[in-house]
């Protein structure tokens, strides 16, 4: 989840880590070390890396193949054979997914902006920051979204709302990795919620991942590909009390280590509707249409489905 205001050339800014960069355990500062080995290389290598781990994965029939196989068959029932295919291939595109986090992490800025070839959509982009009516950013899990964190930077100053890892020793890195980067890293707490209100109510920038399980109670369930799924309301709840612009956003990767596509999408009407079924079938329509752009990048090995639900498509 992140948060900015106004555009700024990135080189003008100061580095918010500069005087305060956070103490890493010694197994921690190993890790960011490998970061910062594996951001050396090109691109190319790094997904030929991750595709590896990827067919790991698949052939292991560990617990990422698991979550895909049975995500795609509630989604896909009539060509078993599409949906194994499918399920293979996003599960290799998680191991890219994964190796290329930690080659974005560990270069500067500079080199991991250089890897976007195009921008689809930038006029929508513009257009809804130019409302000033606060601009809500809806980045699925779908391609490289720490890259589209780094786009989104150079628009202006970025506020990132983060839930801390369940291994305490891991937060410093996080701050660490993401410290070279004009932004503000903010626990995602109450305060943090309140926050983002703040921002929108004053013209800001909110971004959020709208296909993140909430915790139950705090979500609605919705359709997604027609399958009941457990939808946050927050975002739809930010838009209807602030009146924000929403829009859809993620970085597309390419064949062969070639860099990145950026996409950005308007939202589906009715997204901060005030019956909240409206408002998060509009929300996961919007995940869709980024989804079908890209679909086996979309990080199918996320349990975005509870495990009592059954396909309405049978």
């Amino acid at each position: 989840m992140f948060a900015f205001s106004d555009p700024e050339p990135m080189a003008s800014r100061p580095d918010p880590a500069a005087s305060n960069t956070p103490r890493l355990a010694w197994p921690v500062a190993l890790l960011y070390a490998l970061l910062r080995a594996v951001g050396l290389l090109p691109l190319s290598v790094v997904h030929a890396l991750g595709a590896a781990l990827g067919h790991v994965m698949w052939i292991t029939g560990g617990r990422s193949r698991r979550i895909a196989e049975r995500n795609l068959s509630l989604v896909i029932t009539q060509d078993g054979a599409k949906r194994r295919q499918l399920a293979r291939a996003s599960v290799i595109e998680t191991g890219k997914a994964i190796a290329e986090i930690a080659a974005i992490w560990g270069r500067p800025p500079e080199r991991a902006l250089a890897l976007i070839r195009e921008v689809r959509g930038a006029d929508v982009y513009q257009a809804a920051l130019a409302r000033g009516k606060g601009l809500i950013v809806a980045a699925p899990h779908l391609g490289c979204w720490e890259l589209l964190n780094y786009w989104v930077a150079t628009q202006g100053p970025l506020s990132i709302v983060y839930r801390p890892p369940r291994q305490a020793a891991l937060e410093p890195l996080l701050i660490k990795v993401r410290g070279h980067l004009p932004v503000e890293q903010v626990r995602a707490a109450g305060a943090g919620v309140r926050a983002l209100y703040r921002r929108l109510e004053a013209g800001g920038t909110v971004g959020i991942l709208p296909d993140q399980r909430p915790k139950q109670g705090d979500g609605a369930m919705a359709p997604f590909f027609g399958v009941p799924a457990l939808t946050m309301v927050l975002l739809s709840r930010l838009a209807r009390s602030t009146g924000a612009t929403v829009v859809f956003a993620f970085a597309e990767r390419l064949p062969r280590g070639a860099g990145y596509r950026i996409h950005v999408l308007e939202a589906p009407p009715h997204i901060d509707d005030a019956n909240l079924d409206v408002a998060c079938a509009a929300l996961n329509r919007g995940v869709e249409q980024c989804v079908e752009l890209a679909f086996e990048q979309y990080q199918w090995t996320y349990k975005r489905f509870p495990d009592d639900i059954v396909s309405p498509h049978r």
